[in-house]
Formats: structure tokens, C-alpha cells, sequence
């Protein structure tokens, strides 16, 4: 490929994953909101979720910034833990950072002895199922009209499952 080719190309953005805390409630809510959900959350939900013991909580950080441009929140219940949202900014997907938050998350939540992470994505969010296969999930339920749709009608989730142990 020549240098003018090579242009045009998607380059990944380097990010590095951390941990979030009550000092990123306000980010992880404007984040949130980008994510296309039916229910926004407000920054005092997230402050909740952020200050609970039970929930891992990692950003994703471009370069020397403080504010995460994705964020990930898990809840722990005994081996198992659910992923409560997953978001990358809306500018910044499709770049590889949702796979440096995402693989993060996943060794954070095996160091903490979990065994079997779960998550819910919408069937027509393919890029979002292509990532979680990509990283080892497999299907394992469906659950029809679990998503409300802006024009009234229910979208199905397929439940997926990760065996971390």
C-alpha cells in the first residue's frame, strides 16, 4: 500500500483504561446520553452507581486527559456480574477504544474472582455483538421487546454470556 493509500486509512486511537469514581458522575451521564438509550441517566444516578461497592466501574482515557470518553459499569453479585452500560463517545467509536475499555473491564472483573460476566445488547446493534463475540461472548438467550424504540415499537436483546473463570 503506498503512503497516499494508507491516508485514508482508520488508524486506531491509543486509549488507556482506569478506574472511574463519584468524580466522574457527570461525564459517565453526558456519556451516557450519547449512548442511545431510552432512559437517560442523570448524574446522581451515576454518582450512586459509581460509590457502590458493588459495581466495577473503568473509563476509557485518550493521551493525558482526565475525562473518560467511554465507560463501562459492571454489577457484582457472588461469581457473577452484569454489565449495567457500556459507551464510547459517539466521535470516537470504531476505533479500537471499546476493545482497550472492554478487555480492561473483563481482567478487572476476573482479579475480583468472577467467573461469568452477562450482558443484554440489542439484535441490531451489529457492531456492538460483532465486539462482544470478537471477545468471547456467546449468545445465549434472546428476549423479545426488552428495548423501548423512539417510535414507540420494542426492539429483542440477546442476552450474552462470558465464562471468565
Amino acid at each position: 500500500m503506498d503512503w497516499f493509500q494508507s491516508l485514508f486509512q482508520r488508524r486506531p486511537k491509543t486509549g488507556r483504561a482506569g478506574p472511574l469514581d463519584v468524580r466522574h458522575a457527570r461525564q459517565v451521564a453526558a456519556l451516557h446520553h450519547q449512548g442511545g438509550f431510552a432512559r437517560l441517566w442523570e448524574p446522581g444516578e451515576c454518582a450512586a452507581l459509581l460509590a457502590d461497592r458493588a459495581v466495577v466501574a473503568e473509563g476509557v482515557f485518550i493521551g493525558s486527559a482526565n475525562e473518560p470518553c467511554g465507560f463501562v459499569l459492571s454489577r457484582l453479585a457472588a461469581d457473577e456480574a452484569e454489565i449495567l452500560s457500556i459507551v464510547v463517545a459517539g466521535g470516537k467509536r470504531r476505533s479500537g477504544l471499546g476493545q482497550t475499555l472492554l478487555s480492561a473491564h473483563l481482567a478487572q472483573l476476573a482479579a475480583r474472582g468472577t467467573a461469568r460476566l452477562f450482558l443484554e445488547v440489542e439484535e441490531g446493534n451489529a457492531p456492538a455483538i460483532a465486539l462482544y463475540r470478537r471477545l468471547g461472548f456467546e449468545t445465549v438467550g434472546r428476549r423479545e421487546g426488552y428495548y423501548p424504540k423512539p417510535d414507540g415499537s420494542r426492539a429483542a436483546a440477546l442476552v450474552m454470556r462470558r465464562d471468565l473463570g
